[in-house]
């Protein structure tokens, strides 16, 4: 371990940071969640400022992983990420046209009712569970590479084992989420949105000063080929045809049909408001990562002069914690605990908004008063929680980050029939069936699309499958469905 490294980690200075950050979190959440009800847990009351909303979904949207990631994949993958990016773009559009006006028509609470008011409560609840299975498997893992970077930096070495600090964290999110749900998430995704917003651009200016103090870093990024931001090679898994279209797949599912980032949408008061919630997003966003590019290709100039071996998801981490100061460090690791906080706050929340409303069926159960939904909110709530600290542990028993992506990548998996089963009900006037036919259709085309894209892997030289797998999912089980339907089957909504 380099010497900075283990001058920070001795210092107490970095958990004194840490828990005063939490204290801030909690401070808001108390003052956003006074009088808070059901209907602000959920959808904070449809009261909430788009332009807050805008600006706080964009740390939901990038998470800890992203945080390290994208400026990783500079060195190998030059600018590249952009065409993802511009894809993301069409796809935020087609949210803001298509499915916020339907959600605010059906005055909905959690996006999957949509599904049961079109198919009936069996595609109500294969949707609701699609995102919950996703959700809870990749929130979890993000959350996990946080905390296992701070017990291997701070916490770790100061001699508190992993798992007090995994429970404390889970314990610190619980506390700020429980009362006021999105209510609270609305205002403090904005502190983290501005945490982390902080730290990528202390980071630039530093390298960038660091590289060339009389300016001119620019110059040296260009010069080391990094930039380049197309693939035209139509074979390869980056050609900028199928990243577009894939990026567009990706916003649509992974944003509208997410109830974890529609929550926050549909907490604005109208339809109009969430739609320029949407366009103010999409512009931040298309910023913040050009930034997040521009400090890869930094990274990666100081890594060429420098001699720093670390690539990928390493490189960052390795240049911060290995050659900057340590004020910069710490800016760097609060800025990666906001990023990685922001996604799994909304995440518990909306995974208990869904457990309630699309399991427990809060809209239709005329039998639990007031009181009664909050304890069963309450103890789901609860248990979520309890449930990411345990697959915390178990991810850090397997000890294998290759484990990790790859349940990332199959949670991934999961959005691709979400995605053609919304599509099916949107675009035909057919039904669904039976549930058994659901079922066959959402287990099929994953395992067809997993099957092709080894079939396709054994030759390299090749067409390969990229991002545009999520498009084929979601075409194969609207394919599947098509063909056990009948025209004009479905109920009109």
């Amino acid at each position: 371990m380099p010497p900075i490294i283990q001058g920070m980690a001795a210092s107490s200075l970095p958990l004194f940071i840490i828990f005063g950050y939490f204290f801030v979190l909690l401070a808001l959440a108390w003052w956003a969640g006074r009088r808070a009800d059901n209907d602000s847990f959920f959808i904070g009351n449809r009261q909430s400022n788009w332009m807050v909303v805008a600006f706080g979904m964009v740390g939901t949207a990038l998470s800890g992983v992203t945080f390290i990631s994208v400026p990783g994949t500079v060195g190998t993958a030059g600018f590249t990420y952009m065409q993802v990016v511009l894809g993301n773009v069409i796809g935020y559009a087609i949210v803001a046209l298509v499915l916020l006006p339907l959600y605010y028509r059906l005055q909905l609470t959690s996006i999957y009712v949509y599904l049961d008011k079109r198919f009936g409560i069996t595609a109500h609840q294969t949707g609701a569970w699609l995102f919950i299975v996703s959700r809870t498997l990749g929130s979890t893992a993000r959350l996990y590479l946080v905390v296992n970077v701070m017990d291997l930096l701070v916490t770790g070495p100061a001699g508190i084992p992993f798992w007090v600090s995994a429970a404390v964290t889970l314990l610190m999110i619980w506390g700020y989420t429980f009362q006021g749900g999105v209510r609270t998430i609305v205002i403090t995704d904005t502190l983290q949105t501005t945490f982390m917003l902080g730290g990528l651009g202390v980071c630039i200016w530093y390298l960038a000063d660091l590289l060339a103090p009389a300016g001119g870093a620019w110059a040296l990024v260009e010069a080391s080929d990094t930039t380049r931001m197309f693939n035209t090679d139509p074979l390869a898994a980056g050609f900028w045809v199928k990243q577009i279209l894939g990026g567009a797949a990706i916003a649509v599912a992974m944003l509208g049909l997410d109830q974890d980032m529609m929550q926050k949408n549909i907490s604005v008061p109208n339809a109009r408001d969430s739609q320029k919630n949407m366009a103010v997003f999409s512009a931040i966003l298309i910023v913040v990562n050009l930034a997040f590019l521009v400090l890869g290709g930094l990274l990666w100039v100081f890594a060429q002069q420098h001699g720093v071996a670390a690539r990928g998801d390493e490189l960052f981490p390795a240049i911060v914690m290995g050659h900057l100061p340590q004020w910069v460090q710490i800016v760097f690791f609060i800025a990666l605990i906001a990023a990685s906080f922001s996604s799994a706050d909304g995440s518990l929340t909306a995974l208990t908004s869904s457990y309630c409303i699309d399991v427990k069926g809060f809209d239709k159960r005329d039998d639990l008063d007031a009181a009664a939904k909050r304890r069963i909110r309450l103890r789901a709530h609860l248990a979520f929680a309890l449930v990411f600290f345990l697959l915390c542990l178990i991810f850090k028993w397997l000890a294998d980050r290759s484990i990790i992506n790859t349940i990332l990548v199959l949670a991934g998996y999961t959005y691709g029939p979400l995605l053609g089963l919304f599509c099916f009900g949107l675009f035909t006037n057919r039904g669904i069936r039976s549930g058994s036919a659901l079922g066959a259709a959402v287990i099929a085309a994953p395992a067809i699309c997993y099957a092709l894209q080894k079939w396709l892997a054994a030759n390299p030289a090749g067409y390969q499958i990229g991002i545009e797998l999520m498009i084929l999912n979601a075409a194969l089980t609207f394919a599947l469905l098509w063909v056990t339907s009948k025209p004009g089957s479905g109920k009109q909504i």
